[in-house]
């Protein structure tokens, strides 16, 4: 009777549908991004846009991901994303910071779909498909979550679900930010690939050791 209780109990689980997700992507111009990051013989608006792409790329190949979502002004990269499937651009207009444009993208997303939303940092050049899923799974069963970055104090992914208010306080310090406004951290493993953001070269190093991915692997030496 067991053995038929828990194929039963499998059969069940797999018969619950898994919800998509909706993920906001900003993404600042590459002539104004990333102005810290300096890299030996690499032009910085070329490495910010290929950090940009390589992310953009991870997030649409979640399984978890129906559509992308980027806000950005910058025309470079929505040229050079145009091969990248299920993304919606969206202009950013006056920059107001980065929780406004995520906010922007959120406003931009269809009422009537009742779908899950996500924010998700544009600076992660080593994600993976799989951590992200693994992320937006976890937060399926909260009303709101969020992943901190490697050193514990930011954030790279804010999620709500259907019915969930938005809100987001991006930037220095983000994660207790996000915490004191009702998130849920995630049980997110130290190594995944989703809290490896790169604004310096010491952190391009460490995400280098993931494995970047090819846009911005094919710009740095060696």
């Amino acid at each position: 009777m067991t053995p038929l209780f828990g194929r039963r109990k499998r059969a069940v689980e797999l018969a619950v549908p898994t919800h998509r997700w909706v993920v906001v992507v900003p993404v600042k111009p590459s002539a104004r991004a990333k102005t810290r990051l300096d890299v030996d013989g690499v032009g910085r608006v070329d490495l910010a846009r290929a950090i940009a792409l390589d992310t953009l790329t991870a997030a649409t190949a979640c399984e978890l991901v129906a559509q992308v979502v980027v806000v950005t002004d910058d025309a470079a990269l929505a040229r050079e994303a145009a091969m990248i499937p299920a993304l919606r651009f969206v202009p950013e207009g006056d920059a107001r910071g980065l929780d406004a444009a995520v906010a922007t993208g959120v406003s931009a997303i269809d009422p009537n779909a009742r779908m899950p939303r996500a924010a998700l940092l544009g600076d992660l050049p080593a994600l993976r498909p799989a951590d992200l899923a693994d992320a937006l799974r976890a937060a399926a069963s909260v009303p709101r979550g969020v992943v901190p970055d490697a050193e514990g104090t930011g954030s790279t992914l804010v999620t709500a679900n259907a019915g969930a208010e938005w809100a987001s306080s991006f930037g220095d310090g983000s994660f207790a930010r996000h915490v004191a406004l009702g998130c849920t951290a995630l049980p997110i493993p130290d190594a995944s690939t989703l809290r490896r953001d790169v604004d310096t070269a010491d952190q391009l190093d460490a995400a280098r050791m993931l494995g970047l991915g090819p846009r911005t692997a094919a710009l740095l030496p060696g």
